[in-house]
């Protein structure tokens, strides 16, 4: 585990406090507050409707907050200037459920459409990187070449990580990367975001509702709940907490074979 064992204000590299999303009428998120660490992998659950991947949407500045303050690496989302907010989106990646490729174009363009924000960037020295990251995404080299509707629901999914990794980045937000995923692939999958983490040394915003994925690799957990972080811990933290929704999820049948899957995993 690359996590901060002890974190502190220097630690956090996502600061969320007060956020309030709402449509319309409909209030999503009110009074919102949760801290993301340096290094960590956060898996972040809730039931349907909880708000899991705006919340998401909302640090990456995909959507616009009411009300509340967000700050990422040491920047003022919501105030930043247009200068600093373009520097500060090279400095994350997103992958968003099912890879949302462009399908006009094959993998290897898809993974240089950040790469071409970059000024005076060599297309040869371009392609050269879309490889790397196609590489380190677990997709064999020719797959570069593939456009997406020739590609698995799982190659797809590595393909957008593979972007996500395009600029090299310190932050990777994860929309249900292992959403229907064959046990053997999420598994894979999670071996391979621990992997990157490690090596990278990044810290992954992970929305998930795989128990198996937050046993295997989620350093911390968050759980949305009452439109707003309910609480944060790990994973024997959330199995002490006494909350029906929490109690049922993490005490439920698919909770317990995934312990059981866990520690069979780590005897092997």
């Amino acid at each position: 585990m690359t996590a901060v064992l002890n974190p502190t204000d220097a630690d956090v590299v996502i600061r969320l406090r007060g956020i309030r999303n709402q449509f319309g009428r409909h209030v999503v998120h009110d009074g919102l507050d949760l801290d993301v660490y340096r290094g960590e992998i956060l898996g972040v659950v809730g039931g349907s409707g909880t708000g899991k991947s705006v919340l998401l949407r909302s640090i990456a500045g995909l959507q616009i907050p009411a009300e509340g303050q967000i700050e990422v690496l040491g920047t003022n989302v919501r105030t930043a200037s247009e200068e600093a907010r373009i520097a500060l989106e090279q400095r994350w990646g997103v992958m968003f459920q099912d890879g949302a490729l462009f399908s006009s174009l094959n993998v290897r363009e898809n993974v240089e459409v950040p790469m071409r924000a970059v000024k005076g960037l060599d297309p040869a020295l371009r392609r050269a990187l879309a490889d790397l990251k196609i590489s380190l995404s677990g997709l064999p080299y020719l797959a570069g070449d593939k456009y997406p509707a020739e590609l698995s629901g799982g190659m797809r999914k590595r393909a957008g990580l593979a972007r996500a990794l395009a600029l090299d980045p310190e932050i990777v937000f994860l929309d249900e990367p292992t959403a229907g995923l064959d046990p053997i692939g999420a598994a894979d999958f999670d071996n391979l975001i621990r992997q990157l983490s490690e090596t990278m040394g990044l810290t992954v915003f992970l929305v998930t509702h795989d128990l198996d994925t937050l046993h295997a690799i989620c350093d911390r957990i968050a759980v949305l709940a009452e439109r707003k972080v309910l609480v944060t811990g790990t994973m024997q933290d959330m199995l002490k907490v006494d909350h029906p929704w929490i109690h049922e999820y993490f005490h439920g049948p698919r909770a317990r074979a995934a312990i059981g899957s866990n520690s069979e995993s780590k005897k092997a």
